[in-house]
């Protein structure tokens, strides 16, 4: 069943990004898909993201959704017949809203965990946490907006980190189906991308209790 096109505002978007081994990656990108690598790592992290008049085309502003939403996403590329394409893995999605967590994966592209969301945005600093409901999945951290980048083992400035995450627009995702993924390609009217500089960060995902142990937190950006 081909997803509707959907429409509506990203009101926050917090990339926290990790430098990983790609051998680390192997047993979480399915079948067709490879880590990109960047300067001979690859990229993997999360987004935090929270979605304001969320709904599908043609349905008035008014009756959109709005959510925190979570994913830890892979960079990956593969092969087609007009050569090499790229985008991103999602091999987890996490959303305070209980409609993304009933439609996910059938109505809307990718299965969606419940989680409970605390954030705080003051100034130019920002706070959040979520963990799900089932205890799963947990992540905090601690952002101020920085004037300049501060430098990265993948990215040689802001524009050239810029380019790469505007080129992963398409992504895939866990369904229902065990046997199928989801896509969805976001397309923005207007892309800009921050600096942050990172006070804190821990995500269960990559520390010793999740699925990646062979991380290193090197860059973050906000858009």
């Amino acid at each position: 069943m081909k997803a509707p096109t959907l429409d509506g505002v990203i009101e926050r978007r917090l990339l926290i990004n990790y430098r990983v081994d790609p051998a680390a990656l192997e047993h979480l990108v399915p079948d067709g898909f490879r880590p990109q690598l960047v300067r001979g790592s690859a990229v993997a992290g999360i987004c935090l993201l929270r979605l304001g008049s969320l709904r599908p085309v043609g349905v008035p502003r008014w009756l959109g959704l709005r959510s925190e939403n979570a994913a830890h996403r892979i960079a990956v590329e593969w092969d087609t017949p007009e050569g090499i394409s790229q985008g991103v893995y999602i091999p987890r999605r996490d959303s305070g809203s209980l409609t993304n967590v009933i439609v996910g994966g059938r109505l809307f592209p990718g299965v969606h965990h419940r989680a409970e969301f605390a954030v705080e945005e003051k100034d130019s600093n920002f706070s959040v946490k979520f963990r799900s409901l089932d205890g799963s999945a947990s992540v905090s951290l601690e952002a101020v907006l920085s004037k300049r980048f501060n430098g990265s083992r993948l990215f040689t400035d802001l524009a050239e980190a810029s380019a790469f995450f505007q080129g992963g627009s398409l992504g895939y995702s866990d369904s229902s189906d065990p046997c199928r993924l989801d896509g969805l390609r976001l397309e923005t009217a207007d892309w800009d991308m921050e600096a942050v500089d990172l006070r804190f960060v821990r995500s269960s995902f990559f520390s010793g209790e999740g699925p990646l142990t062979r991380t290193l937190p090197i860059w973050t950006a906000a858009s």
